[in-house]
């Protein structure tokens, strides 16, 4: 069984996700922890990853009954066909968001190069650099499909 890509409404994946839970289907939002600032106060936020969608662990005879449940868009196609993410490639995620990683940033390392991640739970993954900043990098992965910023923590 693979993961499918669910779109939801924005700023709804959380709720969504925890509908899906309750119903019964498996399901994966990854998120991340911010501090939202005002001018009297600062409060830790939980955000998700990626705006507007989802991973869901489905079988295929069953993909329909998602649409049931509120927030619920459509599922993301690729090349004509529902777009299906391995379980690796969601454990690497999920290992990424709890474990974080460290990256040592180069200055040699620019915008354009592909880069071969040494350590952390990408390791061994490549990527090419969209981004260089203080302390972080900017690398879209070619087996994910997606952008992710690597902080260094040293």
């Amino acid at each position: 069984m693979y993961w499918f890509v669910l779109t939801v409404k924005r700023k709804n994946e959380i709720k969504t996700a925890s509908l899906l839970e309750d119903n019964g289907f498996k399901v994966y939002c990854p998120t991340f922890t911010s501090v939202k600032k005002w001018s009297d106060r600062k409060k830790k936020v939980i955000k998700p990853l990626i705006g507007s969608y989802i991973f869901i662990k489905i079988k295929e005879k069953d993909r329909a009954k998602v649409f049931e449940i509120p927030g619920v868009l459509k599922y993301l196609f690729y090349m004509g066909v529902p777009a299906k993410v391995p379980n690796k490639e969601i454990t690497i995620l999920k290992d990424f968001l709890t474990e974080g990683t460290s990256i040592p940033l180069i200055e040699t390392i620019k915008p354009g190069d592909n880069h071969l991640i040494t350590n952390g739970p990408f390791k061994g993954k490549n990527g090419v650099v969209q981004e260089v900043g203080n302390n972080r990098l900017q690398v879209v992965l070619t087996e994910l499909g997606m952008k992710v910023t690597l902080t260094n923590n040293n």
